[in-house]
């Protein structure tokens, strides 16, 4: 029995049409914001403080924007101010098991990173715990110059020792 050329050119186009409609059907999970087990979710509800200094629509969108300003305002012009300041960020959102940002998928930073697939380097510099070590990797207790760093940032007057080359 033969067919028509206009019966196959409807059967084809049916069969292109269910299968364009499987494709589709198949990303619908991957295009909505609920995981399906392959990827967890960001760990959203490890927060010491009763909300944030923005909503979190803002924040998810923004806090690299505002981290980045801050960042400018205190590394080339010199204002250093507790609004908006990275150790704030961590003292709030530290995890209540570490008392840490990063280092676990569980931690709120390292969450939402993986979540999203982008980098996180903040910490290669920046202390992911909130305490008093909250400098730069190198300024540890047991460096003779933290003191007198340390009272500069926190706008003591330290003077320098012997150590250091004063006469």
């Amino acid at each position: 029995m033969a067919i028509s050329a206009n019966l196959r050119k409807l059967l084809l186009r049916g069969a292109v049409a269910l299968l364009g409609g499987l494709l589709l059907a198949g990303t619908v999970p991957a295009l909505s914001h609920e995981s399906d087990g392959r990827v967890p979710m960001p760990n959203m509800s490890d927060r010491k403080g009763d909300k944030c200094i923005r909503d979190e629509a803002y924040m998810r969108r923004h806090h690299m924007d505002m981290l980045k300003h801050k960042r400018d305002l205190t590394m080339r012009q010199g204002i250093r101010t507790k609004e908006d300041s990275l150790q704030n960020c961590i003292a709030c959102h530290a995890s209540q098991k570490n008392n840490s940002v990063v280092g676990s998928k569980e931690n709120f930073c390292q969450s939402c990173h993986n979540y999203v697939g982008v980098k996180l380097d903040c910490f290669e510099c920046h202390a992911s715990k909130p305490k008093d070590t909250a400098y730069h990797p190198l300024i540890t207790s047991q460096n003779p110059l933290a003191a007198k760093m340390r009272g500069e940032l926190q706008g003591g007057t330290a003077q320098p020792t012997k150590a250091e080359g004063a006469k």
